[in-house]
């Protein structure tokens, strides 16, 4: 996909004009990344760039002082990120690393504040993506608080199915998603991670077959686990 198109489908830019999608496209470029890289640091650069995701996926994670993870979010194509510190120039607010080979183009500071200035709704457009990832991370620091580990695993495996396929039992899980990752998510051991699938699996919640996880009662998962 040519890079004007590619960002005629981001949200964020998708109501531009042709000449202005041509100027953005011109001060973009497309950056590679290798499955486990490192794309952002948190508080270790400036940020002066974003980055909208062409290909690939990337996940998006805090650590606290002991050294142990929390990923925030997943993101995909069309996805963007460094949207924060491209705003204030600020130090990155978390570490970004890529969970497969992935290509996102990258947009420097200067060129998309000149942009916001000709364009100012796409501030708004900005503004309300923001709004949703605050959301978002409010839900999920409520379910870290509140749900207990098999809540948070399940609120986890949940948030991941939103990237899954339809099949007819349910919804297929991307194969990318490891127990790790969901332990990742959830605050919690990969031990207790494989404990909690195979306690749900007997429950008939989900089925697992190898890599393969189908969700096979998601709105009973919801009900069960995470109704408060």
């Amino acid at each position: 996909m040519k890079i004007k198109e590619l960002l005629r489908v981001v949200p964020l830019f998708s109501d531009l004009k042709d000449e202005e999608l041509e100027l953005l496209a011109q001060a973009s470029y497309s950056a590679h990344f290798y499955k486990g890289q490192v794309i952002l640091m948190e508080e270790e650069e400036e940020g002066n760039t974003l980055f909208v995701i062409e290909r690939g996926k990337v996940k998006v994670s805090v650590q606290d002082r002991e050294g142990r993870e929390l990923v925030l979010a997943v993101l995909g194509e069309g996805d963007f990120f460094g949207e924060m510190a491209i705003l204030d120039g600020k130090p990155r607010s978390a570490n970004v690393v890529a969970l497969e080979d992935t290509v996102a183009l990258t947009l420097r500071r200067g060129d998309f504040l000149n942009m916001i200035h000709r364009n100012p709704w796409v501030a708004v457009r900005l503004l309300e993506e923001m709004a949703k990832r605050i959301r978002k991370a409010d839900v999920k620091m409520k379910s870290l608080a509140l749900l207990d580990v098999t809540g948070r695993i399940v609120y986890s495996l949940l948030q991941v199915a939103e990237d899954g396929v339809k099949v007819p039992e349910g919804v297929l899980l991307p194969l990318r998603v490891t127990r790790q990752l969901i332990a990742d998510m959830s605050g919690t051991s990969r031990e207790t991670v494989s404990r909690t699938l195979g306690r749900l699996r007997d429950d008939g919640y989900i089925r697992i077959s190898g890599r393969r996880i189908i969700l096979l009662k998601e709105d009973e998962l919801w009900e069960d686990f995470i109704s408060l």
